[in-house]
């Protein structure tokens, strides 16, 4: 295997890794709640895909106030 005759710089190896980046995810609206989700996935707060209800969202039980 070759082996680098000179150590690489720590500003030569950064300038490489400048692309090294998060995308944020691509959001679009459920047609049905207005909420944002991924494309291509099922609405969480509604259970909707595609304008078939797909999963059933129960309400979360309140919290009691103190």
């Amino acid at each position: 295997m070759a082996l680098p005759k000179r150590k690489h710089s720590k500003a030569r190896r950064d300038k490489s890794r400048t692309h090294w980046k998060f995308a944020l995810p691509n959001l679009t609206k459920c047609p049905q709640c207005a909420r944002s989700v991924q494309p291509h996935r099922v609405c969480p707060f509604c259970g909707q895909y595609r304008g078939r209800q797909v999963l059933v969202i129960s309400s979360k039980p309140e919290s009691k106030k103190r």
